[in-house]
């Protein structure tokens, strides 16, 4: 077959097409490793240090102003964060919150009605929410009354895609809800009221978690309504918090799929391309997850990652329905193993799911540690399982 450019090979592999040889990536870099490992040198140099196949995470929203809101004074946005919109009735405060364990930032919400606070901590390695932004049901009142639309802004992603031309994937998410959100509906609803309080809210009152669900939705679908002309290649959506590590088939069925279905059809409506991420148990849920419309799912995390995924059984069930992104053990084989093991498991992962085409091979989620020397051999091992 004739080579192809990164690019060209990745959406071959989102569309099931067979490619020139078996796409090999990364899930978003993440800076503990790059400040390690490659001190000084940008995720670009990182892909091109070891050979993968390059992909360029952006977000790029702006605010409705014609609704009154605006960019937040001030904020300087990290990757992958975007630039935080408020308007007049939902402003921002900031703290930092001396004497903790962790760096902790204080984030206040302030609407006519009432303020919200949220707190995010951090160390050397990642962060988390350790208070969760809405304490009460009626909170989510508030958010549809005077939380700001975000709208996409194609102008940042088409420039990057024209600056990286067929060299890098362009991708994205669809829109999160402001300050640490995530991209699926039910994901972004565990975030800001608690993973436990949702499972236990579709028991107690499931009314209250449709009427919930259906907020972010209706935010989720506006967003990606205006993704129309941003020239991602692919976009995310989804989230750990659906899968069925952490609730069942049934809980799906009924609180994720509804929701995540709608957002999913208007993106494609608006010519996006989708990948559906799920990092945790996939297995008992690989058939609803299909149903969804996207063009791919991730993250396939194996049982030593603590998920569930057998790659066979996986490609025999529905790989001819969608491409398969992750599936690989970085624990191990970006740690201990040696680099044989490594590219053994490589040519495994190929075997097992890469027939026809529609793999790209990636680690199932997001790493902190990997040896050069095991990096090397997990990309030069890709380039030669041919089609």
């Amino acid at each position: 077959m004739k080579p192809m450019s990164p690019k060209q090979r990745l959406i071959a592999a989102l569309e099931r097409k067979p490619t020139d040889h078996l796409p090999a990536t990364t899930h978003h870099l993440m800076t503990y490793y790059m400040e390690k490992y490659l001190p000084g040198k940008t995720q670009d140099e990182f892909f091109a240090t070891f050979g993968l196949d390059p992909i360029c995470w952006v977000q790029a929203h702006r605010p409705d102003t014609a609704r009154g809101s605006y960019y937040e004074p001030g904020h300087q946005p990290g990757f992958p964060e975007a630039p935080r919109i408020m308007s007049d009735q939902w402003r921002f405060e900031h703290e930092d919150v001396p004497g903790r364990e962790y760096a902790t930032v204080r984030h206040r919400i302030v609407t006519p009605r009432k303020t919200l606070t949220l707190e995010l901590q951090s160390n050397q390695y990642t962060a988390w929410v350790s208070e969760r932004l809405l304490k009460e049901k009626s909170d989510i009142d508030l958010i549809a009354e005077f939380a700001p639309q975000p709208l996409c802004d194609p102008g940042p992603i088409n420039r990057l895609a024209d600056q990286y031309g067929d060299t890098t994937l362009i991708r994205g998410n669809i829109n999160c809800f402001e300050l640490y959100g995530q991209p699926g509906c039910w994901q972004d609803a565990c975030v800001l009221f608690g993973v436990e309080e949702m499972i236990l809210a579709t028991f107690d009152d499931p009314q209250w978690v449709h009427t919930f669900l259906g907020i972010l939705r209706d935010r989720k679908v506006r967003f990606a309504d205006s993704m129309k002309g941003a020239r991602y290649d692919v976009i995310e959506h989804g989230g750990g918090d659906a899968s069925s590590t952490v609730i069942s088939p049934k809980v799906f069925e009924e609180f994720v799929a509804p929701y995540d279905r709608e957002v999913v059809a208007h993106a494609r409506a608006a010519g996006q391309r989708v990948v559906y991420h799920t990092c945790g148990g996939m297995m008992p849920i690989l058939e609803r997850l299909v149903t969804l419309g996207t063009h791919a799912l991730e993250t396939f995390t194996p049982p030593a990652m603590g998920g569930d995924m057998n790659l066979a059984e996986a490609k025999r069930r529905i790989g001819d329905k969608v491409c398969f992104i992750g599936g690989f053990d970085q624990n191990r084989f970006f740690t201990t193993a040696t680099p044989e093991e490594t590219r053994a498991e490589v040519r495994r992962c190929f075997r097992e799911a890469g027939g026809g085409g529609g793999l790209i091979l990636s680690p199932s989620d997001h790493f902190f540690e990997a040896k050069p020397e095991l990096l090397h051999a997990f990309a030069d091992e890709a380039r030669r399982c041919t089609y």
